[in-house]
């Protein structure tokens, strides 16, 4: 007999969400068979089997929330087909019980784990799950101020101030309200489904990254006259040579990575009240999936040809895409460059993937008239450029600059090519 246990996965990661079994009690399985899929805030996990034998009962259903180390199935020993038909009318039998006696029974003999069920369902950080253990304090009970609902540290240490109080029931009267609401629109179509676990765990980020950083953005506007005739006289021969297409990813790669040595703290963190400035170049490049948005990291970008970035890109973006990316390929990151003019964004401001300090985003190539000089205008392929940065340890004079850096070798790219 062995137990189904959710396996370690990775830095910070401590639970996760089950979004498919694959087997059901009663099924022979053999070891490396595929037993279910969890999904955690970053990528989908399949759990296989450890060894041979026989599902004997599932202990976790598809939508519930498990920890890390938590068992969630047992597997016995293999039995035969009719053992499984022989299974049937014992189950018919136990649905049958009176559901007085079933509740009042399972009341008294599963009530802890069915609480402890619960409690892992509501969507905490893990913090807030650690300080929730060692108060005593039931999560369920607990109201999250988050938009979303989530539960940090610091909704718990409220919860325990407002249970001391000798009047805290005006809050649940005030929180009954939006029923109103609900009522008056239920004669019109609407669906509901549960937001995926990535999707909070984006949605949770975004405000964090509001709440926590002093985000500011800046702006300006590169004219890619130079790199669109540099692709145009060199796509055919790099693709030939380098089996893969010469694209815009690895101009701006390189471009940020150079920035980034001359502005040397936007490529850092705040941890407490120190500034981790990192001497390394991890480049994090925002990829749409169908779950959500992630963001693979390119390793040490600044070491890679243009040829290479461009195939790191592709086979991460390839790996987001088939829900194949792995928790190593996400984590880390210095710096992040996300692409929404892919999507026809003209102009945006985009949102720190923290703890990073800096992110730039590019934009959808417009051809616009610009002034060559005083008597004379042309039209040319321009693209806007915005930094968002935390002004914690970003000034804005060292935000501007960097920007101002970024447009100026991506106006020279021949530049970034001989700099390798």
């Amino acid at each position: 007999m062995a137990n189904i246990i959710v396996p370690e996965l990775g830095d910070s990661i401590t639970e996760g969400s089950i979004t498919k079994w694959y087997v059901k009690e009663g099924d022979n399985v053999n070891q490396g068979d595929v037993l279910l899929e969890l999904e955690t805030d970053k990528v989908n996990i399949e759990i296989s089997a450890d060894e041979s034998g026989a599902v004997a009962s599932v202990l976790k259903q598809e939508g519930d929330v498990v920890l890390v180390g938590e068992t969630i199935g047992i597997i016995g020993a293999a039995s035969a087909a009719p053992a499984k038909e022989a299974a049937a009318p014992q189950a018919v039998t136990e649905t049958t019980e009176p559901k007085a006696a079933a509740a009042a029974s399972e009341q008294q003999v599963t009530a802890p784990a069915a609480v402890s069920s619960t409690a892992a369902s509501v969507n905490a950080t893990p913090a807030a799950r650690k300080l929730a253990r060692e108060q005593g304090i039931d999560l369920t009970q607990v109201q999250g101020k988050d938009s979303i609902g989530r539960i940090f540290p610091d909704d718990v240490r409220a919860h325990n101030v407002q249970a001391t109080s000798p009047a805290p029931t005006a809050a649940p009267k005030a929180a009954s309200a939006p029923s109103a609401s609900a009522a008056v629109n239920d004669a019109k179509p609407v669906e509901r489904k549960r937001m995926s676990r990535r999707r909070a765990t984006i949605a949770s980020r975004l405000v964090e990254a509001q709440h926590t950083a002093a985000m500011l953005t800046t702006f300006n506007e590169v004219d890619m006259s130079a790199i669109l005739d540099l692709r145009k006289r060199h796509k055919q021969s790099f693709s030939e040579k380098n089996e893969v297409n010469l694209g815009f990813m690895s101009f701006f790669t390189k471009a940020v990575v150079g920035a980034l040595k001359q502005f040397p703290l936007l490529n850092a963190e705040i941890d407490g009240d120190d500034i981790v400035v990192k001497k390394f170049y991890d480049i994090g490049i925002a990829v749409s999936a169908k779950e959500g948005l992630v963001v693979p990291v390119v390793r040490d970008a600044d070491r890679l040809s243009f040829a290479e970035i461009e195939r790191t890109i592709g086979e991460l973006a390839q790996k987001a895409r088939t829900n194949t990316i792995s928790l190593n390929d996400l984590q880390g990151g210095s710096f992040t460059i996300t692409n929404g003019g892919v999507f026809g964004s003209l102009l945006s401001t985009p949102i720190l993937n923290t703890p990073q300090v800096g992110i730039l985003g590019m934009h959808k190539i417009q051809i616009r008239p610009v002034a060559i000089d005083e008597e004379r205008m042309e039209n040319r392929p321009m693209m806007y450029i915005a930094l968002s940065y935390d002004h914690r340890i970003v000034d804005g004079s060292e935000a501007v600059r960097f920007l101002v850096a970024v447009k100026a070798m991506l106006e020279d790219p021949e530049q970034l090519l001989l700099q390798g």
